[in-house]
């Protein structure tokens, strides 16, 4: 009965359930915190905590999923193409917004860390959280962190993201379309860029190119901020 619990058939199966009842839920009831992400980890976690599955079990059967949110960000470069002349237009502004947003994460990540000092592992571990959850990972891996907490922080990120950008950005009066789209994009990545999508295709578009900026521009900073620190 454990090998049926933990086998990656049963995991996969609980996983796509939970997030098509958040689809059900979302679609009947069309609100920011009916988010189909948000729903599917109220039951997931309640779920994986009853049958004691621990994390690294979840995340060996589930590697499918993980490896298919590579090539749907890929696949967001078609989006982009279709918004092309918007993104040309704004580029300048586009790249120097998602560099700040970039070194910003990460620095307030470290801020607070020193603050309530926390151990260095838990640090490299938080750093990545406003990049999607490959490209996370991997810097996690390269300085050391704790893979779990970072999943756990890209997850609560993206999902906090979704839920209130479009909120604040509604009492913030922020009208622009490619303003919107970089703030989902670059604080809230794959999820913030499916919320995006909702908001318009202009949205839609520069939220696509915001996570790939925001995981090569963070790749490049974590490194040269450790460092710099380390000397």
């Amino acid at each position: 009965m454990r090998a049926i619990i933990e086998s990656e058939p049963f995991i996969l199966a609980i996983t796509v359930l939970s997030f098509w009842i958040g689809l059900v839920i979302n679609k009947k009831w069309n609100r920011p915190i009916t988010s189909p992400i948000l729903i599917a980890v109220v039951i997931l976690i309640p779920i994986l905590l009853l049958l004691n599955i621990d994390y690294e079990t979840y995340e060996q059967n589930t590697h499918l999923i993980t490896f298919l949110l590579g090539p749907t960000v890929v696949a967001l470069g078609y989006n982009m193409h279709k918004q092309f002349d918007a993104i040309k237009a704004n580029l300048i502004p586009i790249l120097l917004t998602v560099f700040v947003g970039s070194l910003v994460g990460v620095l307030s990540v470290m801020g607070i860390c020193l603050i309530f000092k926390a151990p260095i592992e838990v640090m490299v571990s938080m750093e990545p959280k406003s990049v999607t959850m490959p490209i996370a990972l991997g810097i996690s891996a390269r300085s050391g962190g704790i893979l779990s907490l970072t999943a756990v922080s890209v997850a609560t990120c993206g999902i906090f993201g979704s839920v209130i950008g479009p909120w604040l950005l509604d009492k913030l009066k922020i009208k622009s379309h490619v303003a919107k789209g970089l703030a989902m994009g670059a604080a809230a990545h794959g999820v913030g860029t499916g919320r995006a999508m909702q908001m318009g295709r202009i949205e839609g578009a520069v939220a696509g190119m915001a996570i790939g900026l925001m995981g090569v521009f963070t790749a490049v900073i974590i490194p040269v901020i450790e460092a710099v620190t380390q000397s």
